[in-house]
């Protein structure tokens, strides 16, 4: 299996990511005073933070894990995991 392609992979999947975090992700999230920002996709791991009212809440790493990455994965071929890179510390 070749792996050349990772990087182009990569890309269309921020693409994708980002269009979905425009378009439908956020505008939910906002209803809670939430939203998610892309930080990066690393072989096939797509990278969120989440921000305001989802900073920190306790039902973040449920929103996260059933939530965000079963939307994305469903929607977007090549992701291997969502991974969030939010400190909720604070």
């Amino acid at each position: 299996m070749s792996h050349s392609g990772g990087q182009n992979d990569d890309a269309r999947i921020e693409a994708e990511v980002q269009r979905l975090l425009d378009e439908q992700i956020n505008p939910a999230l906002q209803s809670h005073g939430g939203f998610a920002n892309l930080v990066r996709v690393e072989a096939g791991r797509v990278y969120l933070e989440l921000g305001g009212g989802c900073r920190g809440c306790p039902g973040a790493r449920m929103t996260m894990q059933r939530g965000i990455e079963v939307f994305l994965r469903e929607r977007v071929p090549g992701i291997v995991s969502v991974v969030d890179a939010t400190d909720h510390r604070g």
